[in-house]
């Protein structure tokens, strides 16, 4: 079996997400996609602002009807800090040693790699796939060869529908109370104002 992992903090999860996913399950031929919300994502300076409850109901409500989607509340079940490297050895042995993991990345993470924990054993536990949805279609191939002289072997690139949405707009829109239907799926935007999530900026 194939399943592409993709972490985030989702706050809130937009059409964006959804399209790369539903990008790399067809290009991947994944049989299942697997978003898994991070606690904290221990190189970003600021926690979500939804609590985890929140972002796994917004996730929820994203992916229903999508029989390859699904997800993981895997790092919000353990300590902060959670790790990616932990989320694959607990897949690992979860799913088995004939699973073929994905690990599905922008480029900016992929820049960054280096500074994640143990990311050689990341690249070595599950592939690597680079997703792209602008002008950028390259990672920075000498931090990526830095943890695996192969990494051109190791790393797949996928370019993704450009979809120009982002969580950070979506929250300062929320709270200038303009409009976000139709870049969010319309479940998240009606959990969104039913919670009354991101009315207030911090």
């Amino acid at each position: 079996m194939r399943i592409g992992i993709f972490g985030g903090t989702f706050d809130p999860v937009h059409l964006g997400h959804l399209a790369a996913a539903e990008e790399a399950a067809y290009r991947l031929d994944l049989a299942r996609v697997l978003f898994v919300p991070a606690h904290h994502q221990p190189l970003k300076d600021r926690a979500p602002r939804a609590s985890n409850a929140d972002r796994l109901a917004m996730l929820e409500r994203a992916i229903d009807g999508n029989p390859r989607f699904a997800v993981s509340a895997a790092e919000l079940e353990r300590p902060v800090p959670s790790y990616t490297i932990d989320t694959l050895r607990e897949l690992r042995k979860h799913h088995g040693p004939d699973c073929h993991m994905c690990l599905l990345v922008g480029i900016d993470a992929a820049n960054t790699l280096n500074r994640w924990r143990e990311p050689a054993e990341l690249l070595r536990l599950a592939r690597l796939v680079v997703m792209s949805r602008g002008a950028v279609r390259e990672p920075d191939w000498a931090v990526l060869r830095s943890l695996a002289p192969d990494a051109e072997q190791r790393v797949d690139l996928l370019a993704v529908p450009n979809v120009d949405v982002s969580s950070s707009d979506l929250r300062r829109r929320v709270a200038a109370r303009e409009p976000i239907r139709y870049q969010v799926p319309e479940p998240v935007r009606a959990y969104i104002e039913e919670r009354g999530l991101y009315s207030r900026t911090r």
